[in-house]
């Protein structure tokens, strides 16, 4: 069980972490919204992957203790899929598009604020951040289950 813990600990403290620290930081921080929104980028590209193994490891670890793939049926496993399938959808729909609007308003400082291409940029961004709430609740269900569960 202590894999478990660990792999969704992790997810949710990298979650948690680029939610409310790195994401704030650098566009308080750093001289433009555009460089702070390569940097969250990134590290959200980071995260997503690493977030997608640590609940693969997660539903693998479990499987493993209890002998028995039932047990993927239970509520933590369910909220850790839920958690998997949310981030792959927002790695590989949600932030190529965004990337790739950005890349085609060249800078989103410089775009107005009445361009068709910033309002689709601002939608995605929507979609994202409703996508990674979503994991962060989930993980956070998924937690409490595997606490409350006997051993």
């Amino acid at each position: 069980m202590w894999l478990q813990f660990v792999a969704l600990g992790l997810w949710l403290g990298a979650d948690v972490f680029l939610s409310f620290v790195v994401a704030p930081g650098a566009f308080r921080i750093l001289p433009s919204r555009d460089q702070a929104g390569a940097i969250v980028g990134h590290s959200l590209t980071v995260m997503h992957l690493g977030g997608i193994v640590a609940g693969l490891v997660f539903l693998a670890a479990r499987v493993i203790r209890t002998r028995s793939f039932a047990s993927l049926a239970t509520p933590a496993a369910i909220c850790v899929a839920f958690m998997i399938v949310f981030t792959a959808i927002s790695q590989s729909s949600i932030s190529p598009r965004m990337a790739a609007l950005r890349t085609q308003m060249g800078s989103i400082e410089a775009t107005s604020s009445e361009s068709p291409l910033l309002a689709a940029f601002t939608r995605l961004h929507a979609v994202s951040v409703t996508l990674e709430s979503a994991v962060l609740v989930a993980g956070f269900v998924a937690l409490y289950f595997l606490v409350r569960q006997p051993r």
